[in-house]
């Protein structure tokens, strides 16, 4: 059985205002003691990343990830803030300050203005593959597969105390930044590492680690790493993506979707980042234009023996059944803002890190 790990992002808010808020050396000394391992600095001072250590099963992953959300929580409600777990903050100053380390001072002097902007969460889940050339044979098989998992998960819906118009508008974000999206159709492994030397060379990206693919093979471990996800609004959410995730790349039901071009991808995780679970995608199987929960659909009867065969069957679909009943992150955010405003955004935010 495969081992996945998962890593989440979040982004600390004043209790009051929901700004972001940048915590001091002393402030994320703290929180990191608090937690333990598994939780570092991201690329913004009032963001933090969890790692989890490698997991077999959903049961392994849910025990460290509701930890250090339980933790994140309790810290930030004594100092009058909270952890967010979402694709983009409700509202930004736009004077947001870089964590100071070589990599992303290195990022920060390449993006520049982009930067200003860029308050992004994401979900990246970690699937092992032993053999290079089959994480890249991986990558070929899954990327025109991401659109309507990027359509069921969305949960960036704000922007600048607005409502942004997209379920994803961190999608939106992503998008400009170099070697974003989708990744091309790989010959074999010599060849993805000709691209990726290729946008190195050229100083699009600083180094291999920066690529914004929504699929890639990891830099540090023998794993394919998916990033098509916003931050996850709870741990339920976190875990369906994560079992659809390792289902999908450990199943042997895909090869023959290899067909859609580069075009033809990009233009569904867009519609995925604008609609949502309304969004009309391009089938991978034949190229028809579907909704998005046709074709989730029918990427999960693809799924179902490598779902039974990992455990997860009946809990993916009950989680489906769940989004479409309650919505997914960005709808449940709309509806929380709609019936409350911003007390209701700050009850929906605490609730995603308090403990069972």
């Amino acid at each position: 059985m495969a081992r996945f790990g998962v890593e989440e992002e979040f982004v600390l808010l004043d209790e009051q205002t929901l700004v972001p808020s940048a915590m001091s050396p002393e402030t994320r000394e703290r929180i990191l003691d608090a937690a333990g391992s598994g939780l570092t600095p991201e690329y913004l001072t009032c963001q933090l990343e969890s790692a989890t250590e490698p997991c077999l099963t959903r049961g392994d992953a849910e025990g460290q990830l509701r930890r250090t959300r339980g933790i994140l929580g309790e810290v930030a409600a004594k100092q009058g803030s909270i952890v967010a777990a979402s694709g983009t903050p409700f509202i930004s100053p736009n004077r947001l300050v870089v964590s100071s380390s070589p990599h992303y001072d290195a990022v920060s002097a390449q993006l520049v203005e982009i930067t200003r902007e860029h308050e992004v969460n994401g979900l990246h889940i970690h699937v092992e593959v032993p053999d290079e050339e089959e994480r890249v044979r991986v990558v070929n098989r899954v990327r025109a597969w991401l659109p309507p998992l990027l359509a069921i998960t969305g949960n960036a819906p704000f922007a600048h105390g607005r409502d942004s118009g997209y379920a994803s508008w961190r999608s939106i974000l992503i998008r400009r930044l170099p070697a974003s999206w989708s990744p091309p159709l790989f010959h074999d492994l010599s060849d993805y590492r000709s691209h990726v030397d290729q946008l190195v060379s050229m100083g699009a990206i600083a180094e291999a680690s920066s690529l914004s693919w929504t699929v890639r093979l990891s830099e540090r471990f023998p794993t394919v790493e998916v990033r098509v996800f916003d931050a996850q609004l709870t741990v339920d959410d976190t875990l369906l993506a994560v079992a659809l995730t390792r289902a999908l790349l450990v199943s042997d039901a895909l090869d023959d979707c290899h067909g859609l071009s580069l075009d033809a991808i990009d233009a569904s995780l867009w519609t995925a980042a604008r609609y949502g679970t309304d969004a009309r995608l391009v089938d991978p199987v034949d190229g028809s234009i579907e909704p998005a929960w046709t074709i989730a659909d029918r990427l999960l009867e693809r799924l179902r023996p490598a779902l039974a065969q990992l455990g997860d069957d009946d809990f993916v679909v009950d989680g489906l059944a769940r989004l479409r009943s309650e919505g997914t992150g960005a709808q449940r955010q709309h509806r929380a803002y709609a019936d409350d405003g911003a007390a209701g955004l700050r009850e929906l935010y605490r609730t995603s890190t308090a403990t069972r």
